[in-house]
């Protein structure tokens, strides 16, 4: 891949559907880069030649060696803090910047808001009640920054931290682990007017809050994630505009906060250790995946080479969304100064003068070590070799099938994702998010029918059963979600859960899906056939 010029513009295909002015979720700003063909930065962009639509059955040789997964494997689902606890400001809780957003005109699908969302603040014994009816191994949820530090640091709100001990306590009590997030995108508004991540202090905040946290329930939590997703909540939030802050800041500042905020993921990891007895630390990237089109081994090749590229994915994730051509959506950047402790020498080259002031020290503060990997895997782009040593994209055909989102569908990431980023890091991995948005709602009959939703994760898991079968440690899957919730930017026209949930009376009605799910925890993944 050429890093020395970059187009001016970024062609499109006929199959392009990407009006500039739409508005973009975290999840809609990755599914329009699936209208685009800006990949021609990574090489030539072919269309398949046949429909991209999944058999109805695997292929003989796509069956898994085994019906189950590992003894011990973590069957769970996942939530954050923002899209379901509402309780805006109960007991003392602060403003977060989405607080803030989602006030900003036309920044919100239908001006929808995080105030109320699911009430999980209130109904978390509820919620609880229902993971233990489904049979949840554990359970990943995020901390409210704002809710236990009000103003990002200084004074403890001790009703704030009172409510993740109830929630723990009651996981614990229905025989489910607590996986913890630290930060998943809801950062006080009092360290926003302070310059929010692109304030190096920001990473002493972090590293504060983080002890905060870990003094008081690291008794009781083992599993813990320091960021969810940083290249989304940097690149949409500081180059976009299309998440909170809602900043549109040169190339330079957003690669400087995205180094602060890895830079805070470090000094998290320090403090972690420091406070919590046998922890186990990982953090979640958003993962999109790029799998071989054969199992030939320049396609391998090829899919590798571009799941850790640099130039690829920024021209994927481009103007469509009101990016510039550079930007710094993709795996390595993010994801080698945690395990390699470098940035990737590409993104070196391409960034040039834009690329982060690293202090003495910072790399190795970023490195320091963690315990697994964790990757939030929706769905992938197919590659082949271009025949030159490089790599090829191939666009979706019409056929292919969509999620709400407009995603593909494409169980083949669950295989490869997991398997390029053992290869590269050497750690084990979870599955932090999977999962899809669909259009539900309840039926004449009072239930929920979501037959697409069980038709996706039965395809999904199928392929990360064949690569544990491989010889990948994946050591948990999380569903994304065990709730319907606020869908950021989207609100709630998206509704992901195993949970339907009807916002206008806070009812919950499991679906058909969270039966489903129920047996293949049960059976350890025999249930998936």
């Amino acid at each position: 891949m050429s890093m020395d010029k970059l187009p001016v513009e970024t062609p499109v295909t006929q199959e392009t559907d990407a009006p500039s002015r739409r508005r973009a979720s975290r999840r809609r700003f990755l599914a329009s880069t699936l209208t685009t063909t800006a990949a021609l930065a990574a090489g030539s962009v072919t269309s398949a030649a046949t429909p991209q639509a999944p058999s109805r059955k695997p292929r003989t040789s796509q069956k898994p060696a085994g019906n189950t997964f590992p003894a011990g494997f973590q069957w769970g689902a996942a939530t954050a803090a923002y899209q379901i606890e509402g309780a805006l400001d109960a007991d003392g809780k602060g403003q977060s910047i989405w607080d803030m957003f989602v006030r900003k005109p036309n920044a919100i699908w239908r001006g929808h808001t995080g105030d109320v969302a699911c009430d999980h603040y209130r109904r978390y014994k509820e919620d609880v009640a229902l993971m233990k009816k489904l049979g949840l191994k554990a359970y990943r949820f995020s901390l409210a920054w704002a809710r236990i530090l009000p103003e990002g640091t200084g004074t403890v709100n001790a009703r704030g931290l009172d409510f993740y001990d109830r929630l723990v306590d009651e996981l614990l009590a229905a025989g489910i682990t607590p996986f913890c997030t630290l930060y998943h995108w809801d950062l006080p508004l009092a360290l926003h007017q302070r310059g929010g991540w692109t304030n190096r202090d920001s990473a002493d905040w972090f590293a504060e809050y983080t002890t905060v946290a870990a003094r008081r329930l690291g008794d009781r939590i083992t599993y813990w994630m320091t960021l969810n997703e940083p290249q989304v909540f940097i690149t949409l939030g500081y180059q976009a505009g299309r998440h909170a802050p809602g900043l549109l800041l040169p190339l330079k500042d957003v690669l400087q906060a995205g180094h602060h905020a890895l830079l805070a993921h470090g000094k998290g990891v320090q403090a972690l250790r420091a406070h919590v007895k046998q922890s186990r630390i990982g953090f979640a990237p958003a993962t999109p995946i790029a799998y071989p089109a054969t199992e030939q081994p320049e396609d391998i090749a090829a899919a590798r080479a571009f799941n850790f590229g640099i130039q690829g994915y920024g021209f994927l994730f481009n103007a469509s969304v009101g990016l510039p051509l550079k930007n710094p959506f993709n795996n390595a950047w993010w994801m080698d100064p945690v395990f390699l402790g470098e940035y990737p020498a590409e993104g070196l080259a391409l960034y040039k003068a834009d690329a982060p002031q690293v202090a003495d020290g910072d790399m190795a503060v970023i490195s320091t070590p963690v315990d697994f990997c964790g990757v939030n895997i929706y769905f992938g782009f197919k590659i082949q070799s271009d025949g030159r040593g490089g790599p090829r994209v191939v666009i979706p055909t019409p056929a292919t099938p969509l999620t709400a989102f407009d995603w593909p569908v494409t169980p083949e990431a669950l295989r490869w994702g997991p398997k390029f980023f053992h290869e590269r890091y050497k750690r084990p991995i979870y599955i932090t998010e999977n999962g899809l948005a669909l259009r539900d709602w309840v039926a004449l009959d009072g239930k929920v029918h979501d037959p697409q939703r069980i038709d996706f994760t039965t395809r999904y898991l199928r392929e990360l059963r064949r690569a544990v079968g491989e010889g990948v440690p994946v050591q948990g899957y999380f569903h994304w979600s065990i709730l319907d919730n606020f869908e950021w930017a989207e609100g709630y026209k998206q509704r992901f859960g195993l949970v339907y949930v009807d916002y206008d009376t806070q009812v919950r009605t499991p679906k058909d899906s969270f039966a489903w799910y129920a047996q293949v925890i049960a059976t350890n993944g025999a249930a998936l056939g």
